[in-house]
């Protein structure tokens, strides 16, 4: 792959051109010069957008789209596209299908229907058989066909012994075991935060130490074992200070929150929109100004557009009987942009890499191009006109978000949208 990139203002805290706005070139995958002003004597294909910024390419730690088995959802084709059109050049894509992803094949099945495309997928297998948390599914085997962490999607891990063996036997090969941070016992049949506004809609609700309880118990078991441990979307204040003082402790564990816990509080649900329907749900101000603390001082290292694709015979009932889940990708960018500096939210799309031993390409010259394209100006009406994936289950719809993606060069391969 060979382009020039033209005046592009360089977003990368780990280049020697950060903050300059250059012109790159990138011949075979590789950013072969990076200048004030390059000529293009071989005649390659220019690339020039307004106010074009560029960063290293962005990571997500939290995707789901269908196939196999649920691809009226989210073929994985169209996912990618999607990830890649969203400015992602890497995503960590959930195991959550029919069959669910939890043996080497699994893991190389996927692998081979990603290949050659401009994001690149990372499969998450299941931690347990058929994720019923009963006995440990084959992580030393989807490790080695290139499972980067272990996960019962949305599931809980019930039996604290699990758990330990867990910890256990992934340091044998540096495995990462993830573990949603809630208790069911508790949380039963609830759909929202327990709170003033699920009383008023006469809504069963979540309470938010449902959470935080998981959470206490899994780090107990993180010290006791040693082992490494990354917890996906927490949502609660409670929860920032539990990590908080773990990782003060030195336990080796990590966290993400998701996008819309960052946006958006429960006072949101007083319509019934399907699409607020979360899990974990949406919270309060409280813990939306906590978490966001969290992300400032590193207690939370990712955020995650935690992308679930829902048909619409999933979204289009009840509230008590949709689904939870919510498409993300597209509405990433502009929506961390809307609440953080431009350098901030470029730190917080990219820092999960290296957790998921994700390999971090910084832009400089000699290295390979993984290259996210973008505009940080701009404010507009997120509406289903930008939205690629199948499912059009969003909760960011005629929500203002702020700043637009251009695309990605990375991985061998280019994916742009139209300026």
């Amino acid at each position: 792959m060979n382009v020039l990139i033209k005046s592009a203002t360089i977003i990368d805290s780990k280049s020697p051109f950060h903050n300059l706005t250059q012109d790159i070139l990138v011949e075979n995958g590789i950013l072969t010069k990076i200048a004030n002003h390059i000529k293009n004597p071989n005649n390659y294909p220019t690339i020039k957008f307004k106010n074009l910024h560029v960063s290293q390419g962005w990571f997500d730690s939290s995707v789901s789209f269908g196939e196999p088995g649920f691809e009226d959802r989210e073929t994985i084709s169209n996912g990618i596209l999607v990830a890649a059109k969203s400015g992602f050049s890497a995503i960590a894509l959930n195991g959550n299908t029919n069959p669910l992803i939890q043996t080497q094949a699994d893991v190389s099945n996927l692998l081979s229907k990603s290949k050659d495309r401009a994001a690149k997928l990372y499969p998450v297998g299941a931690l347990s058989v058929q994720s019923e948390g009963n006995k440990l599914a084959e992580l030393f085997d989807m490790k080695n066909a290139g499972a980067i962490s272990f996960s019962d999607f949305k599931k809980p891990i019930k039996d604290p012994n699990l758990l330990k063996i867990a910890l256990l036997y992934s340091q044998g090969f540096d495995g990462l075991v993830q573990s949603f941070p809630l208790e069911v016992q508790l949380a039963k049949s609830g759909v929202v935060n327990e709170g003033i506004d699920s009383t008023k809609l006469g809504l069963k609700g979540i309470p938010s130490f449902t959470e935080s309880l998981q959470i206490s118990r899994d780090l107990s078991i993180l010290e006791y074992t040693n082992g490494k441990l990354h917890i996906p979307t927490i949502s609660t204040s409670k929860s920032v200070d539990l990590i908080r003082t773990a990782k003060a402790k030195g336990l080796n564990v990590s966290c993400s929150v998701a996008i819309h816990n960052l946006t958006f509080t429960d006072e949101s649900i007083s319509f019934f929109d399907t699409n607020f329907k979360v899990l974990p749900p949406l919270r309060t101000h409280e813990d939306i100004n906590a978490l966001i603390s969290g992300l400032k001082d590193g207690t939370i290292d990712m955020v995650t557009s935690d992308h679930q694709p829902m048909d619409i015979e999933c979204k289009k009932i009840e509230f008590e009987n949709a689904k939870f889940g919510t498409i993300g990708l597209e509405s990433a960018f502009g929506a961390l942009n809307s609440l953080f500096s431009t350098k901030k939210t470029i730190e917080l799309l990219t820092s999960g890499k290296t957790r998921f031993g994700i390999p971090n390409h910084p832009l400089d010259i000699g290295n390979i191009a993984d290259i996210s394209l973008f505009n940080p100006e701009g404010k507009y009406t997120f509406s289903s006109d930008y939205i690629s994936s199948t499912s059009k289950n969003s909760i960011f719809l005629n929500h203002e978000i702020k700043g637009k993606v251009y695309g990605v060069i990375a991985n061998g391969s280019m994916q742009l949208n139209e300026s």
